[in-house]
């Protein structure tokens, strides 16, 4: 009877901990659905056209990479704070690489995986098995990936390689969503590579998430990690294999970031590690672990570019007012995961009385 009673005690805090999931991502698709229709109905200004929202993810196809290897880590309860300088390191490498060195496509994408790989083992190792603050690794990591990008070359420059500009250049035509210009000219709607390859990613981690066995012990590591290793979980091994993939995710980013902006440059991606925690938070990520979903982070990445989208379009260019309304968002969803992790809690001390 007690086996029992443990067993349904264990499988009600997975359904609760699903729950929390799952409310916390339907509230940031909420979200990003009223503020998206709020756009249409009070700005128009070309938020009917569909390619708007494609322009949206083209520009973030980079971070909706990013953002999804940083939900990977703060789900295990971790955090990674060097993926932008990942990121800037990787487009500067490849930027010489092709540019200086007759580098061509596929050798550009193995340097952009195997600069992540390299600080996604170094940065696993030091805090799964040294057991290192992840705050502290992550950002030596990130002060490294910049110095490093200084190094590989110091100043920003466009990118030639004839193979590589048509690479950059290329668009998927989405049939059916284009529009009509104000010339009278039907435009089609595209997406840029970088936005399949995203969705790719995104798909694949779900997936592995919700249903891979490894994908599901990452939330019992961040739930918690004394009862994970009592069900025979590899915590450290978890740990590790949540930044050798945030890794290998910022490195791809980082080579799809490359193709959108086309140039190398030690300013590139400066502020993406900022931008993708509050992306996994938005999208319903909890800091302290345990809770978070994939396509939440997706729609944690749209909901930030769709206000900064809007503040524009609404004539406030200054920095600070973009600054301000993330700002604000963030503390909402903050105040909403408080009140989960309150319901959490109390739910527990019921069931253990």
């Amino acid at each position: 009877m007690s086996n029992s009673g443990s067993n349904r005690g264990g499988l009600g805090g997975r359904l609760r901990k699903m729950t929390d999931t799952n409310l916390l991502m339907s509230i940031t698709i909420i979200v990003f659905i009223v503020m998206y229709l709020g756009a249409i109905i009070f700005l128009q200004k070309g938020f009917l056209k569909p390619q708007t929202l494609f322009n949206i993810m083209n520009a973030n196809a980079a971070l909706i990479i990013m953002s999804c290897g940083m939900t990977l880590v703060m789900i295990t309860g971790g955090i990674d704070i060097s993926v932008g300088g990942v990121a800037a390191l990787v487009s500067m490498s490849c930027a010489v690489y092709l540019d200086y060195h007759g580098g061509n496509i596929i050798g550009a994408i193995l340097i952009s995986v195997g600069i992540g790989l390299a600080f996604g083992l170094v940065q696993g190792y030091l805090v799964a098995y040294l057991e290192i603050q992840p705050f502290i690794v992550t950002l030596a990591g990130m002060f490294f990936a910049r110095g490093m990008t200084t190094i590989v070359h110091t100043n920003p420059f466009n990118v030639q390689n004839e193979a590589f500009v048509k690479l950059k250049d290329a668009r998927i035509i989405v049939p059916f969503l284009g529009s009509v210009n104000k010339h009278g000219i039907y435009v089609d709607a595209y997406v840029e590579i970088g936005v399949v390859v995203a969705l790719l990613i995104v798909a694949a981690l779900y997936v592995f998430l919700k249903w891979g066995k490894t994908g599901r012990s990452f939330y019992a590591v961040g739930g918690n990690r004394q009862s994970a290793l009592m069900l025979g979980i590899n915590v450290k091994r978890i740990t590790f294999l949540s930044h050798l993939l945030c890794g290998i995710l910022a490195g791809i980013g980082g080579f799809v970031y490359f193709m959108h902006v086309g140039s190398g440059s030690a300013s590139h991606a400066m502020g993406a590690e900022m931008n993708a925690i509050a992306s996994s938070i938005i999208g319903g990520t909890m800091l302290t672990g345990g809770v978070g979903n994939i396509i939440g982070t997706l729609f944690g990445v749209m909901s930030l570019a769709l206000i900064q989208t809007i503040v524009s379009s609404v004539g406030l260019d200054q920095a600070w007012w973009t600054g301000i309304t993330i700002a604000a968002m963030l503390c909402l969803f903050l105040v909403v995961q408080s009140i989960i992790i309150a319901r959490r809690k109390k739910a527990n001390a019921s069931a253990q009385r």
